[in-house]
């Protein structure tokens, strides 16, 4: 076999750009059925259409993007089974995460507190954005005082669809009232190292966005498919 003659900066860029489409899909800068141009991507992020193009292969190797004969390239639709197995990985690896974390005399809730209060002030705010930031970076803390910070970003590719699904049911006032006041709980359980309780909250917390599913379905119909 031959050596592969690898263009390093092209490599790192065709990286960004996928990384960049990824996080505009999951945020629903992209929405679910959104025409994709190579051109128009190529003008927006300041590159050429060739690292565009090999991030786009790279979507619809991983089923976020559809290329719909005489249609053109889209952003896939949600699928709610997809919600319900990223569901299930998000909750079986927190759920396990919490656990480990509780095995310390003394989890050092510290930051997870402070993000608590980033999430209030959000809250008061309205910056939905800021708020989902806090959020991720609540679940994060907690895989990260696990001693397994890693495993979370295994559950981050796996739950984009689950994420996409959050981020619509993110305007609802109540909703995010609620998510705070569980999030407490939940740091509250890991600071007093109670399994029970936060094995309980955690399950119920995973589970919230997609009972939310149906209803949502049926408020952005041309979201979701089967």
């Amino acid at each position: 076999m031959s050596p592969i003659n690898r263009d390093r900066a092209r490599a790192r860029t065709s990286d960004r750009v996928y990384d960049e489409l990824v996080s505009a899909i999951r945020e629903l800068r992209l929405a679910p059925g959104a025409s994709l141009s190579e051109t128009d991507l190529a003008k927006r992020l300041h590159v050429s259409r060739t690292p565009v193009r090999e991030a786009l292969a790279r979507l619809v190797d991983a089923e976020l993007v559809h290329v719909v004969p005489q249609v053109g390239t889209r952003v896939g639709l949600i699928r709610l089974r997809d919600v319900e197995e990223a569901r299930f990985v998000r909750e079986s690896l927190e759920v396990a995460a919490f656990e480990t974390a509780c095995s310390a005399p003394k989890p050092d809730v510290t930051v997870l507190r402070e993000l608590l209060e980033r999430q209030e002030h959000s809250y008061r705010t309205e910056d939905y954005d800021a708020f989902f930031k806090a959020d991720e970076a609540l679940h994060c803390e907690i895989f990260t005082l696990s001693g397994y910070p890693r495993a979370w970003q295994a559950v981050q590719r796996m739950k984009l669809q689950l994420d996409r699904l959050r981020r619509l049911s993110l305007p609802d006032s109540a909703a995010m009232r609620e998510l705070i006041d569980e999030h407490r709980l939940i740091v509250d359980a890991l600071e007093q190292t109670d399994l029970l309780a936060g094995r309980a909250l955690i399950s119920r917390h995973a589970r919230r966005a997609l009972e939310r599913g149906p209803a949502l379905r049926s408020e952005y119909p041309g979201y979701f498919t089967d």
